[in-house]
């Protein structure tokens, strides 16, 4: 008995069970594909949250060394988190069943509020993820002064 592959896409009978069903849209969408320089600039993905004392940047960069990442500050309130993914090297005797890492430059930009010391940025790389630190400044409470009423 012969296995027969199906490709209408009206036959339940021709899905591939093991398939990745976002297949069909990785083709459609390149910069979801992985194959394009597109992709690499969504896929690093970034949570930030604020402190009372700072703001906190986390960046998930597994495989990257840090000489390969750059932490700046442009214009003077721009966060700019940037690097590239290097490609495994191809052997001509390998045979890839899938690839779904994607590799290239990235670069994520975040404007900083007012509050931001950029002088005192902080920035490190621990088991595969960036921690970016940006200091506050400690927000004046306006000085209250009594007047005394004459009379």
């Amino acid at each position: 008995m012969s296995i027969v592959r199906r490709s209408s896409v009206f036959d339940p009978f021709s899905l591939d069970l093991w398939a990745d069903p976002f297949d069909t849209f990785r083709s459609i969408i390149p910069a979801v594909s992985g194959n394009s320089e597109a992709a690499a600039f969504a896929n690093v993905l970034v949570d930030w949250k604020e402190t009372p004392e700072a703001h906190v940047f986390k960046a998930d960069l597994p495989g990257v060394k840090k000489e390969e990442v750059k932490v700046e500050v442009e214009d003077g309130n721009v966060l700019v988190v940037s690097g590239e993914r290097t490609k495994e090297k191809e052997d001509k005797n390998d045979k890839w069943h899938r690839v779904e890492r994607s590799s290239g430059k990235f670069v994520r930009r975040f404007r900083l509020p007012e509050n931001a010391k950029v002088d005192e940025v902080k920035a490190g790389l621990e088991n595969g993820v960036l921690t970016v630190t940006v200091p506050k400044a400690e927000v004046k409470k306006p000085e209250t002064k009594a007047i005394k009423i004459s009379g």
